[in-house]
């Protein structure tokens, strides 16, 4: 029983996201869409539609969702890069110089 539950709740190696190119020229397609000219001019247009939302309702909430929406069009492929990939951006090599090693 012991010996099932230490193998069941152990982490095993992860390799995510490291291999596979099949989709790469779609995938820099749409990140330089959206963080290119396209991408700000989008995002430019959610914050001027929001601005106007907010003069015409005379609230801020449509302002701070075009702002909210302009930045999260320009920051996705960032947040989906970093959720979909499995490696580390630091070496373990450096995490291991820099941790102070506590006497016992």
């Amino acid at each position: 029983m012991a010996l099932a539950l230490i193998v069941a709740f152990t982490a095993g190696d992860v390799f995510a996201g490291t291999g596979g190119t099949a989709f790469d020229d779609i995938w820099l397609t749409l990140t330089d869409w959206t963080q290119g000219t396209l991408g700000r001019i989008i995002a430019g247009s959610m914050v001027v539609v929001g601005l106007v939302g907010g003069v015409a309702r005379q609230s801020l909430m449509p302002l701070g969702l075009g702002v909210g929406s302009g930045m999260g069009l320009y920051n996705t492929p960032t947040v989906i890069d970093s959720i979909m990939t499995g490696t580390l951006p630091v070496q373990v090599s450096e995490v291991v110089a820099t941790t102070p090693v506590l006497p016992i």
